[in-house]
C-alpha cells in the first residue's frame, strides 16, 4: 500500500462487508453473503473449544450447501465471559451462549436455513412482566452502560484480517498525522484530550510524549507494556487478541510524535494467543506498507518488534521492563533519570500500556474535545476492567470514568451469586485496596480510588462476598507480591516478608494486638521507602483491610476466630440437630473423621478433621456448620 488513496479504497470495500454487523445494517447487494457468524476467539472461549465450534460451522454449512452465503470467522473477546463459548449470528445479532459443538447443526438448520432462532441457546433477559425474552447482542443489559473505545473492535472484527480493521477506519488516524499534522500538533491533541496512562499510575500521556520529544538529535524508542501480571486481570490480553492493529497504529503515531523510528511490544510469553495474533498483525502491516520504510509515501519510517517476557510481575515497572528488553535481569532502576530522558539503551524512551495505545487512533480521528466529553473532570475517557470473583457476569467491560462501583457490580456485573451479601471489591490488583459497601456509590476515577486507599491499577476488579475472610485476602495478595519482588531494595525484599509472616501468624490464631500495630507501621514504612511501584503499593491490601475490616483482625487475634470460616486453624466443623443421617458427609470425608448410623445424627471427631469442607458441601440439609 503506497498511498492514502489505496487505503481509502480498502476501507470502502471492507466497510460494505462489515455493514451486516452494524445495527440495521444491510448485506452488500454485490455480495453473495447474506449472514455472518462470529465465533468468540478470546482465550476463555478458546479454552472451551470455540475453535472446534468454528470448524463445525464450516462443516455444517458445507453439508447444507450454503457455505458461499454465510461468512464464518473468529473474533476477539466479546466481554461476557461467563456465557462462553459465545457465537453471534448476524444480521439479527443473535447471541448464542454456552455453545457446544453438538449445537451447531441445529443452529445452521433452524436459524440459517429456516430463519428460526434457536431459543434454547439464545441469550435471554427477564422483562417487566417477569418473562424471559430473547435479547440480541445490541440489546443486552451487560453492554447498556458500557462505552467501548479501547474495546471498540473486540468481538466485532477478524483480528487476522488487516482489511477488516481498515474497514473500521483503521490506519486513517496514522494517515492523518502523517499528512496533516506536525509532531507537536499530535502531542498537543494528546495533551488536550486528557488521556492518562491506563497501566496504573495515570500519568498524562501527552505530557509524557512531550518530555521525550524535546530531546532532539538522537535515537528514540517507543515501547508498549503488555506485561499484564495482576491476578485476575486480562484487559491487555483481550485487546491484543481482538484488535492488535489498534496498538500497532497507535505506536506508529507515537513514534512520529516523539521522533522514534523503532518500537517494541513487551508481552509475556504466557499469552501465546495474543503473541500469535500480534505477530500476524505486524507481518500484515509490513506487507501493506503500514510499517517499515516511507509509510504511505510520507517519508516516515517505523519498525516494530515483539519481545517476550518470562512472566515476572516486576517487569510491569517501566525501568525493569527496559532492563529485560536489553537482556538484563528485570530489576527497577533509580529515577531520575526518567525514561523520557534516558531509557532503553540510555536513549529517550516512552512506555505506555496496551489500553492507553488502543484509545489513541480514535482520539486522533474524533478529536480531543470528543474524548474530553467522556468521563470526569480529572479522569477523561473510559476504563476497561476485568470483572471477576463472586460476581454473576464475569468478564471484560469498558465504562466511562465516573461510573459508580454499584453500577458496575449490580447493573453490569449482575450482582452476587446465590443471593450472598456483597462484602468488598478489590481494585488495582495486588497494588490496590479493598473497598466496602459504604463505597459502592463512589464514582470510579483515579483520584477517588487513591483517596480511599486503593487505586485504578491496570483494571483488575475482584468482587468478594460474605464468605471471604479479609485477613486471608490481604495475606493472599501480599504472598503474591513477596514472591514477585525482585529483591533489589531492602524495604520490599525484607519488609513485605515480615508483613507476610505476621499475617500468617494471625491466620493461625497466634497473633496479638501488638502485631496489628507492627503490621501497620511496617506497611507505612515500606510505602515511603521502597524503590519502585511494586514495593510502594504492596502494603495497600493490608492497609485497606486494616482500615475497613479491623473488626475481623481483632476477631482473629482476640477471639481466635475467623468470622468467615476460612482460616483453617481457627475453625471447627460441627453437625447440628438438622442432620437426617443420610451418611453423605461420612462417605465424603477423606479423613474418616465422621461417625454415625443411618438415620441417626452424625458427629465429627475434631482431632481427626482436616477441615477440607467436603462434608459441608455434601450435606443436603445444611446441617454442618463452622465455629
Amino acid at each position: 500500500m503506497k498511498s492514502i488513496k489505496e487505503l481509502e479504497l480498502i476501507k470502502e470495500e471492507y466497510s460494505k462487508r462489515l455493514a451486516l454487523r452494524h445495527e440495521g445494517g444491510q448485506a452488500d447487494p454485490n455480495s453473495k453473503i447474506r449472514a455472518q457468524i462470529v465465533v468468540c476467539g478470546g482465550t476463555g472461549c478458546m479454552s472451551s473449544k470455540s475453535q472446534s465450534i468454528k470448524d463445525e460451522f464450516d462443516k455444517q454449512l458445507k453439508n447444507l450447501g450454503i457455505e458461499d452465503e454465510v461468512l464464518v470467522y473468529m473474533s476477539g473477546c466479546f466481554g461476557l465471559c461467563e456465557k462462553g463459548p459465545v457465537v453471534v449470528v448476524y444480521p439479527e445479532a443473535t447471541f448464542y451462549s454456552h455453545m457446544k459443538v453438538s449445537d451447531v447443526e441445529e443452529i445452521c438448520r433452524e436459524h440459517l436455513v429456516n430463519g428460526r432462532i434457536v431459543t434454547r441457546k439464545a441469550y435471554t433477559e427477564i422483562d417487566e412482566n417477569d418473562v424471559a425474552k430473547v435479547k440480541s447482542f445490541r440489546e443486552m443489559g451487560f453492554y447498556a452502560k458500557q462505552h467501548r473505545i479501547a474495546l471498540k473492535n473486540c468481538g466485532f472484527i477478524d483480528p487476522f484480517c488487516i482489511k477488516e480493521y481498515i474497514g473500521c477506519d483503521g490506519y486513517l488516524a496514522l494517515a492523518k498525522v502523517l499528512t496533516e499534522m506536525t509532531p507537536d500538533e499530535v502531542i498537543n491533541v494528546m495533551k488536550e484530550s486528557g488521556l492518562r496512562g491506563r497501566g496504573g499510575g495515570g500519568f498524562p500521556t501527552g505530557l509524557k510524549w512531550s518530555l521525550a520529544a524535546k530531546n532532539k538529535g538522537q535515537d528514540k524508542y517507543i515501547i508498549c507494556n503488555a506485561d499484564e501480571g495482576d491476578p485476575g486481570a486480562f484487559m491487555d490480553r483481550a485487546v491484543l487478541e481482538g484488535d492488535p492493529h489498534a496498538v500497532i497504529e497507535a505506536m506508529a503515531i507515537g513514534g512520529y510524535a516523539i521522533g522514534a523510528s523503532q518500537g517494541y511490544v513487551y508481552v509475556r510469553a504466557e499469552y501465546p494467543l495474543a503473541v500469535e495474533r500480534l505477530e500476524a498483525a505486524i507481518k500484515s502491516a509490513y506487507e501493506e506498507g503500514l510499517l517499515g520504510q516511507n509509510i504511505l509515501g510520507s517519508g516516515f519510517n517505523f519498525d516494530l518488534e515483539v519481545r517476550l517476557g518470562a512472566g515476572a510481575f516486576v517487569c510491569g515497572e517501566e525501568t525493569a521492563l527496559m532492563a529485560s528488553i536489553e537482556g538484563e535481569r528485570g530489576m527497577p532502576r533509580n529515577k531520575p533519570p526518567f525514561p523520557a530522558d534516558s531509557g532503553l539503551w540510555k536513549k529517550p524512551s516512552i512506555i505506555n500500556n496496551v489500553e492507553t495505545y488502543a484509545n489513541i487512533p480514535q482520539i486522533i480521528l474524533k478529536g480531543a474535545e470528543w474524548f474530553r466529553s467522556i468521563g470526569t473532570e480529572k479522569s477523561k475517557g473510559t476504563k476497561v476492567f476485568a470483572l471477576g470473583g463472586k460476581i454473576n457476569n464475569t468478564g471484560l467491560l469498558e465504562i466511562p470514568m465516573g461510573t459508580t462501583l454499584r453500577e458496575v457490580i449490580y447493573d453490569i456485573g449482575g450482582g452476587i451469586p446465590k443471593g450472598k451479601k456483597f462484602k468488598a471489591v478489590q481494585t488495582g490488583g495486588p497494588s490496590g485496596g479493598c473497598l466496602t459497601a459504604k463505597h459502592l456509590d463512589t464514582p470510579i476515577d483515579y483520584d477517588n480510588l487513591v483517596a480511599l486507599g486503593s487505586m485504578m491499577g491496570s483494571g483488575g476488579m475482584i468482587v468478594m462476598d460474605e464468605d471471604n475472610c479479609m485477613v486471608d485476602v490481604a495475606r493472599f495478595f501480599l504472598d503474591f507480591t513477596v514472591d514477585e519482588s525482585c529483591g533489589k531494595c531492602i524495604p520490599c525484599r525484607e519488609g513485605t516478608k515480615r508483613m507476610l509472616e505476621i499475617l500468617e501468624k494471625i491466620t493461625r490464631g497466634q497473633g496479638t494486638l501488638e502485631d496489628l500495630k507492627t503490621l501497620e507501621e511496617l506497611a507505612v514504612t515500606i510505602k515511603d521507602s521502597a524503590l519502585c511501584g511494586l514495593g510502594q503499593t504492596a502494603p495497600n491490601p493490608v492497609l485497606s483491610t486494616l482500615s475497613n475490616f479491623y473488626d475481623e483482625y481483632v476477631a482473629h487475634v482476640v477471639d481466635k476466630r475467623c468470622p468467615a470460616g476460612v482460616c483453617k486453624d481457627l475453625i471447627k466443623y460441627y453437625i447440628t440437630d438438622k442432620c437426617i443421617g443420610c451418611t453423605k458427609c461420612k462417605r465424603n470425608c477423606p479423613a474418616g473423621a465422621i461417625t454415625g448410623d443411618v438415620k441417626q445424627k452424625h458427629t465429627i471427631d475434631t482431632n481427626k478433621c482436616i477441615k477440607c469442607g467436603a462434608c459441608k458441601q455434601a450435606c443436603p440439609v445444611s446441617a454442618i456448620i463452622t465455629a
